[in-house]
């Protein structure tokens, strides 16, 4: 996996301590300190990128519009960089298509952790040793290109760890898996109190599906308990 980072943050002093932070822990550091700089980069690095940050500030636009920017191109993993009480700022990157978000003021160590278990899930969510594909509902979802295309065929976007969530519902398929255990193997932490990340990540998800959300068939609530994969799934090594 590539350790090359892309960051946008109008204040010069911060882009400097992260850009000095995190190379010291060996990643490849690209600053940008606007909206047009940072998409000059995203184009000229996209490819090479193993993770974007996003300041929702910013003096031309704001994060969110690169945020969008970026999912039309691209399922490089975001962290959208938030106003420590603006839970709407959260709720809205997410929806956006952003994999995870971090209020400010932070610490770097805590940006770091953060960047960590993004790359430590990407690399976990490698293939198994026999079976490559899951297909469930016409679905299809390939482990090793990591991609989901619908029963028509067409290729759907999803976010890095949107497919980690829909790969861990699909390989524990009937199990009622609580809402803390799936925000563990989507974030890499507890479930807070006023933490609404794993429901629009869920409801995104069921979007992407085309699964109801007042009645859903293949992500099912169940009251009190969470959630379950309802749909029978098959697994292959072959196409």
């Amino acid at each position: 996996m590539t350790r090359t980072l892309l960051i946008v943050d109008d204040d010069q002093k911060t882009r400097n301590l992260l850009k000095t932070y995190l190379e010291k822990q060996q990643y490849d550091v690209r600053v940008a300190h606007d909206g047009a700089s940072f998409m000059v980069e995203f184009e000229r690095f996209k490819d090479d990128l193993s993770l974007v940050i996003l300041d929702v500030m910013l003096p031309d636009t704001d994060g969110f519009t690169l945020c969008q920017a970026v999912r039309k191109q691209s399922t490089v993993p975001i962290i959208i960089l938030t106003a420590s009480a603006d839970y709407t700022d959260r709720i809205v990157g997410l929806e956006l298509g952003a994999d995870d978000y971090i209020a400010k003021p932070y610490n770097p160590r805590e940006l770091l952790a953060r960047i960590k278990a993004i790359h430590r899930r990407m690399q976990l969510a490698g293939p198994g040793a026999s079976a490559r594909y899951l297909r469930f509902a016409g679905f299809t979802m390939d482990l090793v290109e990591r991609q989901l295309h619908d029963p028509q065929g067409a290729a759907v976007i999803l976010t890095s760890m949107d497919f980690n969530l829909l790969r861990f519902f699909a390989e524990h398929a009937g199990e009622t898996l609580d809402r803390g255990r799936l925000m563990e193997q989507t974030r890499g932490r507890d479930l807070g109190p006023l933490d609404r990340s794993l429901d629009v990540q869920i409801s995104r998800l069921r979007q992407r599906l085309h699964d109801d959300g007042k009645q859903p068939a293949l992500i099912k609530t169940i009251r009190g308990s969470g959630y379950v994969f309802s749909a029978d799934v098959s697994a292959s090594a072959d196409a």
